[in-house]
């Protein structure tokens, strides 16, 4: 069986390690970022290096339908997805009284409602199939109040909040949906928040790469959820520990 994956923000980052993962496993890629040009030489070099099929389309998904023409254009290709990577996305961080509005709502659109509409259009296929495996990339601030990144942290909640309910209602139906949930990682991602001088992203942080296998690692056995790394793990259990008073400032210090 010709096996696919598609993967949401691929020319950098955790995004652009998937996609090399993937390939290097000989699955095939349809590539979905922004950039065009990016696109077509990421697709271009990995089809070429790993002698795999390699498609792309160029969709911002905080567009109203961004989704559904994606779904659309896999159907006329011809093309069955096995393997959905929901990475797409960005952090406004800064204090929410003074953070763009409009920046926020972004975000909650490409975190909370492109992931879902992306989940509810490709499911289905994959429950008729019989086989799917599903990837959202959500973050230890999924866990957590996030001080200084309210929002963001919130979006993030929704993503392992359903990816664990909706993998639950699909039991036995030969499809699971796994969260992936990295701490600070070595990307682009802290530049463009302008979070790169942040207490988070000076200690413990990881490699794309590494988050990247121990995310396809995590989805292909079919777990609900992953946390990446001893030290994201050790934070995340203190959030559970410890009483709020503590964590929100101590949060609040990470992230200023």
């Amino acid at each position: 069986m010709t096996r696919y994956a598609l993967i949401t923000g691929t020319t950098s980052g955790i995004g652009k390690a998937l996609a090399e993962k993937f390939a290097r496993e000989k699955i095939n890629l349809i590539l979905v970022s922004r950039d065009k040009q990016k696109l077509n030489a990421q697709a271009d070099l990995l089809s070429k290096q790993y002698d795999i099929k390699a498609h792309v389309i160029a969709a911002d998904l905080e567009k109203t339908d961004a989704a559904l023409m994606v779904y659309e254009k896999v159907r006329e290709m011809g093309i069955k997805i096995q393997y959905l990577i929901n990475n797409a996305g960005f952090n406004v961080s800064g204090i929410f009284t003074e953070n763009e509005l409009a920046k926020e709502i972004d975000m909650i659109k490409i975190h909370i409602i492109c992931t879902t509409e992306m989940m509810k259009l490709f499911i289905p296929d994959m429950v008729k199939n019989r086989y799917g495996r599903v990837l959202n990339l959500g973050s230890t601030a999924s866990y957590m109040p996030c001080p200084n990144s309210a929002v963001y942290g919130a979006a993030k909640a929704y993503v392992l909040s359903a990816s664990k309910g909706i993998g639950a209602e699909l039991k036995k139906t030969g499809v699971t949906v796994t969260a992936l949930c990295p701490g600070a990682t070595n990307t682009e991602f802290a530049g463009k928040a302008g979070m790169k001088h942040t207490l988070l992203f000076k200690i413990f942080v990881m490699k794309p790469e590494t988050v990247a296998n121990i995310g396809y690692k995590a989805l292909m056995r079919g777990k609900p959820y992953v946390v990446v790394g001893v030290y994201n793990k050790l934070l995340i259990l203190s959030t559970k520990l410890l009483p709020p008073f503590i964590v929100s400032p101590m949060t609040k210090m990470m992230l200023r």
